[in-house]
């Protein structure tokens, strides 16, 4: 095959070069200065059209997309102009809890949604603290690249982590240099008190702080109701039932399960089974106040058979 030659070729391997090089260094920005510089020269309509325009997209693309889309409305609506970090924590944690209902429910349209939406308050997120000069899109990846990395030298570098327990004391002990003064310390006053305390048992166990075995924690079980039984004033049996509820917790890592995960699961299956009872009840044409405690167990062991 011949050689391609002559001043048309030789002109087009010189802008190929030029876009080659153009397109490294316009790569290597960050991602939130190539959106700045793309906004620059634009105005805010034709920003708004390719926002908008139905094409096919590559992840690239796509991502930085749904970045100008958040800024877009940041500048343009008046409700996305009010906010500010803490009027959106709420709203973060309602989407986080929408996340978790769909994937109860195995439903795949939804849990797609949900992701979406939960990702926008994310973004959010770092678009605000982009705005106080506190860090940009970058950093934050930067951040999340660099912990996942230090924290997994069983992966990225010499360190021999062969069981999950490994890799949770490991995973503490780095935690610890990197300068918190206690392991506990990131444990999250914000977090339910059932999950709280799952992760601190978690966390102080993964440095050997356990019971040797579940049957310890079984005794102990017994111990706290029989506390709870002979506590004699209201402020007595607050603290024995939360310590029968601490220790139930505890429990649970023994077999295996969270305590979040399976208390939720319950709450649905009681509410499943009480929607039958009512049910029942409206298509009876009988008031609640009309049924007998029998009739509604009656109504309840049927509900359990369904």
């Amino acid at each position: 095959m011949g050689q391609l030659h002559g001043p048309s070729w030789g002109k087009y391997t010189e802008i190929a070069a030029r876009k080659s090089n153009f397109s490294q260094t316009w790569m290597a920005k960050p991602i939130e200065k190539r959106i700045e510089a793309m906004a620059e020269e634009k105005t805010i309509e034709q920003l708004k059209a390719g926002i908008v325009a139905e094409r096919e997209r590559t992840l690239l693309e796509q991502f930085e997309r749904t970045l100008e889309l958040v800024k877009m409305l940041r500048q343009e609506c008046p409700w996305d102009r009010k906010q500010t970090p803490e009027s959106l924590a709420h709203l973060l944690l309602e989407e986080s809890y929408e996340l978790i209902h769909a994937i109860d429910q195995h439903d795949e349209s939804e849990l797609k949604k949900e992701c979406g939406d939960l990702f926008l308050h994310i973004a959010f997120q770092i678009l605000l603290g982009e705005e106080r000069g506190s860090f940009s899109f970058t950093d934050v990846f930067e951040s999340l690249c660099q912990k996942l990395i230090s924290r997994h030298p069983h992966v990225f570098g010499k360190v021999i982590a062969e069981t999950e327990h490994e890799v949770l004391q490991n995973w503490e002990t780095l935690k610890l240099k990197e300068g918190r003064k206690s392991m506990l310390d990131g444990v999250p006053n914000a977090m339910s008190e059932l999950l709280r305390a799952y992760r601190v048992q978690k966390k102080v166990a993964g440095v050997g702080f356990d019971w040797p075995s579940d049957e310890g924690v079984l005794d102990k079980l017994a111990e706290e109701v029989r506390e709870l039984k002979e506590a004699a004033s209201k402020e007595e049996r607050d603290e024995e039932f939360g310590d029968l509820l601490f220790t139930l917790v505890n429990y649970s890592r023994f077999i295996g399960t969270n305590p979040e995960d399976a208390l939720r699961k319950a709450t649905n299956k009681f509410m499943g089974r009480f929607r039958h009872i009512e049910e029942s009840v409206q298509s009876s044409g009988r008031n609640w106040q009309e049924y007998t405690p029998e009739e509604l167990d009656l109504l309840w062991r049927e509900a359990k058979r369904r």
